[in-house]
């Protein structure tokens, strides 16, 4: 019987860390010579807000949320190893993360991802979010993808 659990923790918590390894991994062969310019972007130490997801009691994904602006945060270090992708555990990361988010009193969410992670722009597409201009650091980096979703205070 398939169980998912999604735990919210911090950015100390050793599962996301190991995620977090496996995700730079794959970002060094996706990005190639880009790697280090996005590298720095990526600190951990402003990510307070976790979730790790459990499949059947194995570590399955992570994402993160940091604040941007008062009202915006920031969608960081979303991953799914591949042995788990295809299951719907990244949108459930995702609505999970923006329900944390709202109830932390923030009403948008930005993210950037880049041109080399098709499935990430689908995902993030698929559960309504718009590309804007690229934001902040990324602005002029045309390999990077920007988008925002306003978030649902229901």
């Amino acid at each position: 019987m398939y169980k998912l659990i999604l735990k919210r923790t911090d950015s100390n918590d050793p599962d996301f860390l190991s995620l977090v390894d496996l995700l730079n991994e794959d970002m060094k062969i996706r990005d190639g010579d880009d790697y280090e310019f996005f590298f720095q972007f990526n600190s951990l130490e402003t990510i307070r807000h976790v979730i790790v997801a459990y499949e059947n009691n194995i570590v399955a994904g992570c994402g993160s949320i940091r604040p941007y602006t008062n009202d915006t945060i920031e969608i960081k270090r979303m991953y799914v190893p591949y042995a788990h992708r295809r299951k719907g555990i990244a949108i459930q990361l995702l609505i999970e993360l923006e329900k944390w988010a709202v109830e932390l009193g923030f009403t948008t969410a930005i993210l950037e991802t880049g041109i080399k992670q098709p499935e990430a722009i689908s995902l993030y597409q698929k559960t309504g979010y718009s590309i804007i201009p690229n934001y902040g650091q990324y602005e002029g980096v045309d390999v990077s993808v920007c988008m925002s979703k306003r978030l649902s205070h229901q």
